[in-house]
This record gives structure tokens, C-alpha cells and sequence, in this order.
């Protein structure tokens, strides 16, 4: 793990020698699990290191930028919304323990995974909950419930604002992790942020080691309620989005 820690060191993380024994047993789980539970295509440590791992940790940048009053670091309530095999939120679950942490997943071979790589590293305060987003944004107990959601590439962005704004509080943010093209989406997604309660706040742009273009956050603030009526039922975000005309 020393181009994690190298890395890392240069995003202003510093890593104790029991963080990344917590991501080497990680990585080795991920391997272990991942041909029955196709958890990812990128099986090379070093590119694990980077393209999930570290770009999990970027989500730190915009994180540790937000007051406190917005955060509530470091006990913050956070719900990593279609987290996969785990990404963004493991990763900053192992940085920063205190931080209570929801991994929502809809795939139950990713949920046992999930679940066995939570107990293996011994972490407190995590919940793994399978379902979709659009289901569980609805229910009391996790509608408008969280301090911070986080969305890794998962849909476009006015799909995504729909997955995820539900689930913050007012006063809450969504962090969006997003590639390199952003200006379009950021504009589709205009009118979903105002229609489910949300405003964009910032764009981070993140350099990566090893990878050419950059990667951005896009941060944004829930300044009010989300409709009653959303989210809409399962798929219809993605078949309807949301968006700016």
C-alpha cells in the first residue's frame, strides 16, 4: 500500500501503518470475493490503490472544507448511496472511525460482501442495508436523516440528485463524484437540484496519480425539504430524469 500512502500524502492525508493494513486486508478480501461477487473489473493493486481507494479518500477534499455546523465532523451521519463494493465509504469509514456510516446496495451478493469485510476490519457503526435508493429514500427512518450522502458515478447527475438529495437533511450536502466532462450534466441536473431541495455549493477538481484527466466533486447544499412525491418509484428516475431544458 505505499502508492496509497504516497498518494494520499499528496491529497494532505496522512495514513498510520494501521490504515493500511486495513486497506491491504480490504484489497485481499476484494480479490477473494470478487469472482463470485463481481464487486469490480479493476483487480490490480496498484490500480486499486488509486481508482477506488484514493478516489474514495478525494471525497475528504470537499468533506473537510464544509463547516462544522454543516458536517458535523467527525461524528457525521453519512449514507453512500449504490456503494458497491464499498466506494466512496469504506474507504474514509477506515480514515476517519468516528464517522456513522449507512452502505446502501441493492445487489445482496455486494451486501454479503459488504457486511463480511465490515466484521473482518472490525468496524463499529456501519449499517449495510440492500435496496434501492428510491425505496429507501422514502422511508422515515432514513429520509432527510443524514448529514452528507455520497454517489460514486452511479447515473448521470439529475439521476443521481434524485437518488440522493432524499436522503439529507436540510442543511446537508450531497457529494457527487464525477469524471472529467462535467459542465453538461451540471446543467441537466440545474432543475433536479431545485425541484428536490438542493443548490450546488462547489466543484472540486481531484488529480489522481497515474490517471490523465481529472476527476471533480460536485458538492451540494439542501436548503429545503424534498417533495413529498419524491423520489418517484424504482427506475423512474433513470427513465425520466429530471432535467434542465
Amino acid at each position: 500500500m505505499r502508492l496509497l500512502y504516497d498518494a494520499a500524502r499528496d491529497l494532505g492525508l496522512i495514513l498510520g501503518s494501521e490504515h493500511l493494513r486495513a486497506f491491504q486486508v480490504y484489497y485481499e478480501e476484494l480479490i477473494a470475493w470478487n469472482e463470485r461477487a463481481n464487486l469490480t473489473t479493476i483487480t490490480d493493486c496498484e490500480e486499486v490503490q488509486i481508482k477506488h481507494f484514493l478516489d474514495s479518500l478525494s471525497c475528504l477534499l470537499a468533506i473537510d472544507e464544509l463547516p462544522s455546523a454543516i458536517s458535523h465532523m467527525p461524528s457525521a451521519k453519512v449514507i453512500d448511496v449504490g456503494t458497491g463494493a464499498g466506494f466512496p465509504g469504506l474507504p474514509i469509514k477506515i480514515i476517519r472511525p468516528e464517522v456513522r456510516l449507512t452502505l446502501l446496495e441493492s445487489v445482496g451478493k455486494k451486501t454479503d460482501f459488504l457486511k463480511h469485510v465490515v466484521e473482518r476490519l472490525g468496524l463499529d457503526g456501519v449499517e449495510v442495508l440492500r435496496g434501492r435508493a428510491e425505496e429507501f429514500g422514502r422511508k422515515p427512518a432514513h429520509r432527510e436523516r443524514y448529514d452528507i450522502a455520497l454517489a460514486r458515478a452511479l447515473a448521470e447527475l439529475p439521476v443521481l440528485v434524485e437518488y440522493a438529495l432524499p436522503f439529507c437533511r436540510v442543511g446537508g450536502v450531497f457529494i457527487a463524484q464525477k469524471g472529467a466532462e462535467i459542465e453538461e450534466e451540471i446543467e441537466a441536473a440545474q432543475k433536479a437540484m431545485a425541484t428536490l431541495g438542493g443548490r450546488l455549493r462547489q466543484v472540486i477538481e481531484v488529480q489522481l496519480p497515474t490517471l490523465g484527466r481529472p476527476r471533480h466533486l460536485i458538492v451540494m447544499e439542501k436548503v429545503a425539504p424534498t417533495p413529498a412525491k419524491y423520489p418517484r418509484r424504482p427506475g423512474i428516475p433513470a427513465k425520466r430524469p429530471i432535467k434542465s431544458q
